[in-house]
């Protein structure tokens, strides 16, 4: 007959312990007027109470601190703190000490242990102890696995693990729009805006210390964040930059390409890599979060063969007065020349000033060539100028332009500041 062999008793025992802030102390008031039954027997005993705030007894929050009852949530991007204590419950002294501790992710396994090197004795009564951390960087089901080896006086080696199971939750939600400049001049500029909506997923209020935009090699970047007010730099938050739970929070970032990028046509197309953003917060008694998103890629508006933009614009002109433009003619293709024509359609308000079929030339691939143009307008308003086209005499391709810009006409005796 077989006999299931008894369950083997370890000469060590391993603790596990999660270590974080402890919180303030709360308790439920209970008050009453002095008119009533129990007299002032109420407020005199929350006057007694320790753990209330003297002079202020019927707040709920207390002078005392409580240390955490259970295990709590883990949130991505706070660090993971645990205390390890390998105890030695037998009268034997035990050798050649190890203790391991791993954590088990959904893609990797990590090696927390500050040391690997074995302990050579353990004494009865005595612990072996560890303090483990780790900045949690993905969600989902989390395993610290916790291994010990030893070896008995007999010299029979020993071995044993416990698995510890938590769940990292989403502290925030972030989401993000792009945004291409509204403006006369944005061709131009290819100036792009974001705007990243945070929203707290916790259920306790953030200090949100910082939010920024680290930018790709591509862009500089400018946050629209804070006013001035008096000379100073003041958030448009507030002076509390608490994000309360279930709470949003819009940010807003304008991006211009670099220089050496802007001038290269061609390089900002399609895909494009933003940047990412860098985000800190603070909790209740200070943990500390951080969470940095994937890089933040957009696709670029497509401007075809060739892309037509504004340099100079005027905002007002007299009617029926001549003013000028300035135009810069892109080949956004990167094998072909062209051989651009030049010609100028009036409109029923717009009217062109020069010889239209002009000759521009040839225009290589990716690079550009500005153009100073003239033109009145017959009519007063907010007036759309159009009619521009060019022609590749390569491929007998036209090119139309229109509404590429927008001016007020005003009556020419209103003076128009310059």
């Amino acid at each position: 007959m077989e006999v299931n062999p008894p369950k083997q008793e370890h000469l060590l025992a391993l603790k596990v312990m999660r270590l974080t802030k402890p919180t303030l102390f709360t308790n439920i008031p209970v008050t009453c007027e002095e008119k009533d039954l129990p007299g002032d027997l109420f407020n005199q005993l929350m006057r007694d109470d320790p753990s209330t705030v003297n002079g202020a007894e019927v707040l709920m929050l207390g002078e005392m601190l409580t240390l955490p009852q259970n295990f709590g949530n883990i949130f991505l991007g706070e660090t993971f703190s645990s205390y390890i204590s390998v105890h030695n419950d037998s009268n034997q002294v035990v050798k050649d000490i190890l203790v391991k501790a791993d954590l088990q992710t959904s893609s990797q396994r990590l090696n927390l242990s500050a040391s690997n090197a074995a302990v050579a004795e353990l004494k009865p009564d005595c612990c072996i102890d560890d303090v483990i951390h780790h900045e949690v960087k993905e969600i989902g089901t989390h395993i610290l696995v916790c291994a010990v080896s030893y070896t008995t006086q007999a010299g029979e080696k020993m071995y044993f693990r416990k698995f510890f199971k938590f769940q990292v939750l989403k502290p925030l939600d972030v989401k993000t729009k792009f945004y291409n400049a509204e403006s006369d001049l944005s061709s131009v500029t290819d100036e792009v805006f974001l705007e990243a909506q945070i929203q707290n997923m916790t259920t306790s209020p953030m200090f949100m210390e910082k939010v920024s935009l680290e930018p790709s090699i591509m862009y500089n970047v400018t946050e629209l964040n804070s006013v001035t007010q008096a000379g100073e730099c003041v958030s448009t938050f507030g002076s509390r930059a608490y994000l309360q739970p279930m709470d949003t929070r819009q940010y807003l970032y304008c991006l211009k390409p670099k220089k050496e990028f802007a001038e290269k046509a061609g390089i900002i197309k399609g895909v494009t890599v933003i940047g990412k953003l860098d985000i800190v917060w603070k909790t209740n008694l200070g943990e500390r979060g951080r969470l940095q998103t994937s890089q933040l890629q957009r696709m670029a508006p497509g401007y075809g063969d060739v892309r037509l933009s504004l340099e100079a614009i005027p905002d007002t002109v007299n009617l029926e007065e001549p003013f000028h433009i300035t135009c810069k003619i892109t080949n956004c293709s990167s094998e072909r020349t062209m051989d651009l024509v030049l010609e100028m359609c009036n409109t029923n308000s717009i009217h062109w000033c020069g010889i239209s079929g002009r000759q521009l030339g040839k225009l290589h691939p990716s690079s550009s060539l500005s153009l100073a143009l003239t033109l009145l307008s017959s009519v007063q308003g907010l007036q759309s100028i159009s009619g521009l086209r060019l022609t590749d005499t390569f491929l007998k391709r036209t090119y139309e332009y229109d509404d590429i810009a927008q001016v007020c006409v005003v009556s020419s005796a209103i003076k128009v500041e310059s």
